[in-house]
């Protein structure tokens, strides 16, 4: 059979045609997912980015495979985290995680939670396992997704060899992570590279709810942080003499976090009206003395001091009611 030129041109002009249209349809649909919030085929990223998703809190792409955010707060956002890649979500919030939800999109929870005051080299290392092993899109949480998530997320993935030091950096000031929590900073900041026989070793034992500390040991840790705010409050509002890794607005803004958490947990020792009422009423204290000692202070120093004076005693006076209602 004779070969027509002419049709032989046009069918092959066609074909061509096609196929680059499929070709412009993926690239279109890569990039439609991309700035839906998700990245179903991972590729590098030359930087992290803030993503748009407004069914999470402060989503933050720290690596193709791994977002940083805050807490998915019902049911469309675990489907909505499902639909758009997410096979594991991991919780470094305190809070029990919401297991039924997460399941009933064919979601994973692991729960790695740890404190405002820095992330442990036990902790990042099985961060880092979790971010390098599992399968799909892995979503890192705490509560309002500015601090202890984008720190998580960041040293993960900097021990697992995801993201370099600097790109670190970038996730927490994007993240919009407070740098008065210098423990986090840290944390972030002195994370390296793990060898990977280290994470090949590692058991990916990894909890749905883990044991975190109950009410008891909260408030054990939170009279540690008043004792040290105590210190500061004799040397003047200053940094002690003889205690000179007390930070004072760092010591304000844990012993502020310290009721925050405390007013977050769910357990029937904490549902007492009177009990909730000290709690926020020292937690908006403690507010005040953070904003005070970072910097937010009026021109008369007395002034100051007369605000920070009078927002200790409110806490004092609170504590020592809890006592005498609670524990005395």
């Amino acid at each position: 059979m004779k070969r027509n030129p002419r049709l032989y041109t046009t069918l092959s002009f066609v074909s061509a045609a096609a196929g680059l249209a499929w070709t412009c349809l993926a690239y279109s649909s890569a990039v439609l997912a991309q700035d839906d919030g998700v990245i179903a085929n991972p590729k590098p990223l030359s930087h992290p980015r803030t993503l748009n998703a407004d069914f999470v809190p402060n989503p933050v792409q720290v690596h193709p495979k791994v977002i940083s955010g805050g807490l998915p707060e019902n049911a469309d956002a675990f489907r909505k985290l499902s639909e758009r890649g997410v096979k594991t979500i991991i919780s470094v919030d305190g809070m029990k995680p919401d297991l039924a939800a997460a399941k009933q999109w064919g979601l994973r929870y692991i729960h790695l939670p740890h404190g405002y005051d820095g992330i442990s080299e036990v902790r990042i290392r099985e961060l880092a396992k979790a971010v390098r092993d599992l399968d799909g899109i892995v979503y890192i949480h705490c509560h309002h997704g500015k601090h202890r998530s984008p720190a998580a997320a960041s040293a993960a993935c900097v021990a697992a060899g995801l993201i370099s030091p600097d790109d670190a950096a970038t996730v927490l000031r994007i993240a919009q992570t407070n740098p008065g929590y210098r423990g986090l900073y840290e944390s972030v900041a002195q994370t390296k590279p793990l060898d990977t026989k280290i994470l090949d070793q590692m058991l990916p034992n990894f909890p749905e709810v883990a044991r975190v500390a109950g009410i008891v040991e909260g408030m054990v840790a939170l009279d540690q942080t008043h004792h040290h705010l105590k210190q500061i409050m004799a040397a003047n509002w200053q940094t002690p003499a003889d205690h000179p890794d007390l930070d004072p607005p760092h010591v304000a803004l844990l012993l502020r976090e310290h009721f925050t958490e405390l007013l977050r947990d769910e357990s029937e020792d904490s549902q007492s009206v009177d009990f909730r009422r000290f709690l926020t009423e020292s937690e908006s204290a403690a507010r005040d003395i953070e904003h005070l000692l970072a910097g937010v202070r009026s021109e008369d120093a007395e002034e100051t001091s007369s605000r920070l004076d009078h927002a200790m005693k409110a806490i004092e006076q609170n504590c020592k009611a809890c006592h005498v209602a609670y524990r005395d």
